[in-house]
């Protein structure tokens, strides 16, 4: 992908927050369904994808490996898969850009091919440790190298049969859990993950829409996944459901802006993904949730958002994985509620795009928000606990799109208008961000 122009933007107070946006493609989902859709055995035809920098790479992944994919108009993708085993040597590096998810599921997929590729990625992608997903895949066979620092680049030398395994994930991950069942597709036998904690579940559910031997068992608060290697996927006519972690951006906004009122209509609310939804009504969101039934295998709603005051909630670890990506925007809401917001088992924040915990922390103080933090844990003080400030504040994203977005909607709350140093990385996940908040009437 080209380099992003660096763009700053600054956001004022704003009110009267009205209109229906159409949620864009579910992130997660694409990545997903383009990958298994390049394993089935013949073209499947892909609707509603999210064409953002991060799903673009995956395509062009996809392609140096030898997956034909065509883009016949604007909202519909054709994949012609090649079936389990079927993808080629690239002839160059597979850039991955930002995406974490691309890397760490096409490392999985490249695992089971007699192939080799080398993965690289930006200077964020590069950062991110990459020996959780890794470990599991040479334990299947597969040949990995790392760079010393335990992230990109990589090279990895797949085999045409890998070996099964019964993996026990030690942190939660739906990127791991996901690369080791598409790495199981590869695999004579039966590969199982077990998960402590439920994590986001669309690479089980797409397999078995594509139809793969998939088997859920439910185990506490969390499951055990098993797949049965080497089957024929079945190539499918798919549409995308709209994407929770980018609708959360326009809804939190209207909560927390006077007169307002905005609908995001055909949102995913698959309950995996639920979790900062969960947190907004317990905090006392007017939120109304109309449900739209399925699409794609997913259930969908209409979710409307009305001005709302918010009081300050516990938001305990075992939430983290139904929320992990929607933290900063939770706790933006947690900066204009009453009262404390105390959010637990943060740990993962630090090894995202950029380290979020820090990011969060870092703006929210420069807005004049009390924040407290202690291991892994972050204590937000709500409105009664800003303090004056009479300079504008610059927030530094470090590249980072959900802080952008999320110190974006910060802006429209706060008593003087703040400058985001860069909005460029927005088009990662959410390309029409800011022309979206404008035809909700954000003036800029």
């Amino acid at each position: 992908m080209g380099q992003n122009v660096v763009t700053p933007i600054e956001v004022s107070s704003n009110d009267n927050l009205c209109g229906i946006l159409s949620g864009s493609g579910d992130k997660s989902i694409s990545h997903r369904a383009l990958i298994i859709a390049a394993l089935s055995a013949g073209c499947s035809r892909l609707t509603g994808l999210l064409l953002s920098d991060d799903v673009r790479c995956t395509i062009e992944a996809l392609r140096q490996l030898g997956i034909q994919i065509s883009e016949p108009n604007g909202n519909s993708v054709l994949v012609h898969g090649a079936g389990i085993g079927g993808l080629t040597d690239p002839v160059g590096p597979l850039n991955l850009g930002n995406s974490g998810t691309a890397a760490r599921l096409l490392m999985g997929v490249v695992a089971g091919n007699p192939i080799s590729a080398v993965f690289i990625g930006d200077e964020s992608l590069s950062r991110r440790p990459m020996d959780r997903v890794v470990k599991p895949l040479r334990d299947m066979g597969a040949s990995i190298s790392l760079a010393a620092s335990g992230g990109l680049p990589a090279t990895v030398g797949g085999k045409n049969s890998l070996i099964p395994i019964e993996y026990h994930l030690p942190v939660p991950s739906a990127q791991v859990k996901s690369s080791i069942l598409l790495a199981g597709l590869h695999c004579p036998g039966v590969t199982s993950v077990t998960e402590d904690r439920s994590t986001r579940d669309h690479t089980e559910n797409l397999l078995a829409k594509f139809g793969a031997d998939v088997r859920v068992e439910a185990l506490n608060s969390g499951r055990h996944i098993c797949v049965a290697g080497q089957p024929e996927l079945n190539p499918q006519d798919l549409l995308i459901a709209g994407d929770p972690s980018s609708a959360a951006f326009p809804i939190v906004a209207a909560l927390l802006t006077k007169n307002s009122e905005v609908c995001v209509k055909g949102v995913g609310v698959n309950k995996t993904r639920m979790g900062l939804f969960d947190c907004l009504r317990e905090m006392g969101a007017d939120l109304q949730v109309v449900s739209r039934g399925e699409v794609g295998g997913e259930p969908v709603a209409d979710i409307t958002a009305r001005t709302s005051t918010l009081t300050g909630i516990n938001v305990s670890a075992d939430r983290a994985p139904s929320m992990i990506d929607e933290y900063p925007i939770l706790a933006v809401a947690a900066a204009c509620a009453d009262g404390a917001t105390v959010m637990q088992g943060l740990g993962e924040l630090r090894v995202k795009e950029s380290n979020r915990f820090t990011a969060i922390v870092e703006g929210l103080t420069k807005c004049g928000v009390k924040v407290e933090e202690e291991g892994d844990v972050m204590t937000i003080v709500g409105r009664e606990g800003w303090t004056s400030w009479h300079h504008m504040p610059k927030i530094c994203t470090h590249g980072d799109h959900r802080i952008a977005m999320a110190f974006f909607v910060m802006g429209l709350t706060c008593p003087q208008p703040i400058t985001i140093d860069d909005m460029s990385m927005v088009a990662t996940s959410y390309p029409g961000f800011t022309d979206d908040m404008a035809l909700l009437g954000v003036q800029l």
